[in-house]
């Protein structure tokens, strides 16, 4: 069976690996767009956060013997960590500043931690085995589907609409949106703006963190590999609104298949659709898909 002159199996493969990539957009944009949204801070170490998360995982398997499944939640947790540090001794000086002093903070902070893993491991990449359980493939009939790739699909979309239902449709949520446009009233109600703040940017890295992790057994891990992915993630955020939740989900899930699609039809076109979409969709949307006219 073809579609198009393509034969199916070969569309299909091309799709899943674009829906592959389409989920790593769009858990990084879910965390930029968080960090943004509720602290107003344009986050561009997000790339970095990433590239450490794999990083850390395999750093914890090779040097540590921990297992694939253990760093998947370890990493996260140290790069959250690492982001509440930055919070408290560095960006919380800014927040009343300029969006661009908080951009060329981050900017440097990237480029410090980019320099220190290129100074022990150079920039050629790690290997990075995929865990026994996933190893394989499905066949699914039209397609041979592989587990590894299938599981990196389900976690992100189980992750990404646990983040956007706790943040749009919980009493925890309706206090981080209250916290960031008057947090004088909601510290009036015995609510610490400044931790919340705090978590909420730790937890935003950290899901940088957490897609680094699931990134490592697809892509080699290098410390290159953020800052080749950062610009097709702000594109994308930029796409679906800044600050827009289910906007950086939905956008980025959906780019990934434009992407995978357009190797199918035109390869040569593949690495520049995403920025054509953008150009037209701030031509006819400046404030994005799913943004809000100020």
């Amino acid at each position: 069976m073809e579609i198009f002159g393509v034969p199916l199996p070969a569309m299909m493969s091309q799709l899943l690996l674009g829906l592959v990539n389409g989920s790593f957009y769009a858990m990084l944009s879910l965390g930029l767009a968080i960090i943004f949204g509720l602290l107003n801070v344009i986050n561009f170490s997000h790339g970095a956060m990433y590239m450490m998360g794999a990083f850390l995982a395999w750093m914890g398997m090779t040097y540590l013997g921990m297992s694939y499944w253990m760093m998947l939640l370890a990493a996260p947790i140290i790069v959250g960590i690492l982001g509440v540090v930055i919070e408290k001794t560095l960006l919380r000086w800014l927040y009343k500043l300029d969006h661009l002093y908080g951009l060329l903070l981050t900017f440097g902070i990237t480029l410090v931690v980019e320099g220190i893993f290129r100074s022990f491991y150079g920039v050629s990449g790690q290997p990075f085995d995929t865990p026994e359980q996933l190893q394989g493939a499905t066949d699914l009939g039209f397609m041979i589907l592989p587990n590894y790739r299938g599981w990196v699909v389900v976690a992100s979309l189980v992750v990404c609409f646990a983040t956007w239902f706790v943040i749009e449709k919980t009493r925890l949520g309706a206090y981080l949106r209250a916290g960031t446009e008057n947090p004088k009233l909601v510290e009036a109600f015995g609510i610490n703006v400044p931790l919340m703040v705090t978590l909420t940017y730790g937890f935003g890295v950290a899901l940088a963190g957490f897609a680094g992790v699931l990134a490592a057994p697809i892509i080699q891990v290098s410390p290159l590999m953020g800052s080749n992915l950062i610009i097709v993630v702000f594109a994308v955020v930029v796409i679906g609104g800044m600050g827009s939740i289910l906007g950086s989900i939905v956008t980025g899930l959906g780019l990934g298949v434009i992407e995978g699609l357009t190797r199918v039809f035109y390869p040569e076109f593949s690495s520049t659709v995403v920025f054509l979409v953008m150009v037209i969709v701030l031509l006819l949307r400046p404030a994005g898909l799913f943004g809000k006219e100020k």
